[in-house]
């Protein structure tokens, strides 16, 4: 009798015995505005989780109903250190079969653990800029590597000089907003002092008014460096146009009529710099580009004596005015990138052993 009454409350029962593990935790290395809430369904009979979050008025508002498949979801845009009421309903064919309660507050660190390896980076990165900053300051001699574009500068305007003709500065078409101008207008005021010093006419048209502003002061200040300011001719910088094609049009005829004997391009190019290179090439003219724009790089390189190559452009101050403090910031640079090739080649040795050490703290979570 007592095993007939045993079986039949067995029966009786629910034939699963399932208890659905929900959690919520604080999101890490955050800025403390998000709720993490996982919860793990195995054994259950679910299809559908419905998450609810409590409004200011003690009301439950539902923010959003996932499928199965979805074992977690993250609640941001929240206030840190503010606790938040969640209800998690697990459905079965659109009937609600548990609910459960939780609370949680999101709290913000004062450190992202996973950007350790950027943060050692950068310290590596500033300790090699100050070392070489210091260095240069005591009057060591860095080595920074030869830069023939750059180098190819007082040859141009000595032949310019012994012609008789002038030289060209085109300081590319954007505005003072673009480094590349700016790396353009800093050239320029070593082209500026040469050509005084050699009592060279130099001819910059520029296309931005204040990119006009800019080259006028330089070159001004380039020929009283050279102790010929009574030389400087402010005509010689002059606007032409904000319109691109109309701008280069303007230029070529420059090139044409005047037959410079040193065109300089230096700056932000796009399509009109190969029109630029070709009309001073048929002129005769030696020519040095430099510009950080790849898609034009191909054009000058076809159609100048001399290029600068993307960071080489940004390196041309360091390089011409030997200032200890871009000599140290360029040869810090150079090492860090030296440092970053290196890890490259050895992760790639340890990956082709299957080693995932280096893998693994470069991409730590």
């Amino acid at each position: 009798m007592r095993i007939k009454l045993l079986v039949i409350l067995l029966l009786c029962l629910p034939l699963q015995f399932f208890a659905i593990q929900t959690t919520i935790s604080d999101l890490p290395n955050d800025d403390g505005s998000v709720l993490l809430l996982k919860w793990d369904t195995e054994g259950a009979e679910v299809d559908l989780v419905e998450i609810q979050r409590q409004n200011a008025e003690g009301e439950y508002e539902t923010l959003v109903q996932l499928a199965l498949t979805t074992t977690s979801f993250q609640d941001k845009e929240l206030s840190p250190k503010q606790n938040y009421k969640y209800r998690v309903n697990f459905l079965f064919e659109e009937t609600v079969i548990e609910t459960v309660e939780i609370e949680g507050a999101p709290v913000a660190q004062w450190f992202n653990k996973t950007k350790v390896p950027v943060l050692i980076a950068a310290i590596l990165l500033m300790g090699f800029i100050l070392f070489y900053i210091i260095s240069a300051r005591s009057g060591k001699e860095l080595y920074i590597r030869r830069i023939a574009g750059l180098e190819a500068i007082d040859d141009a305007v000595g032949r310019a000089t012994e012609m008789g003709r002038p030289i060209l500065f085109v300081p590319g078409i954007s505005d003072l907003d673009d480094m590349q101008t700016i790396a353009g207008l800093t050239i320029l005021s070593h082209v500026a002092k040469k050509a005084a010093m050699y009592d060279t006419e130099i001819i910059v048209p520029v296309c931005r008014s204040m990119v006009l502003s800019a080259a006028r002061e330089i070159v001004k200040e380039s020929y009283m460096k050279a102790g010929r300011p009574d030389a400087f001719n402010p005509d010689s910088i002059f606007y032409l146009t904000d319109d691109q094609f109309g701008f280069v049009a303007g230029v070529d005829g420059i090139i044409v009529r005047e037959k410079p004997a040193a065109n300089f391009y230096l700056g932000t190019f796009y399509a009109e710099s190969l029109i630029l290179a070709e009309t001073g090439f048929a002129s005769g003219a030696i020519q040095t580009a430099g510009t950080a724009m790849p898609s034009q790089l191909p054009f000058f390189v076809a159609a100048c004596d001399f290029t600068l190559i993307g960071e080489e452009l940004f390196a041309a101050s360091a390089y011409l005015s030997k200032e200890p403090a871009q000599l140290g910031g360029l040869k810090g640079q150079d090492l860090g990138k030296a440092l970053f090739v290196l890890v490259l080649i050895i992760g790639i040795i340890l990956e082709m052993f299957g080693i995932t050490a280096l893998r693994d703290f470069l991409s730590m979570k």
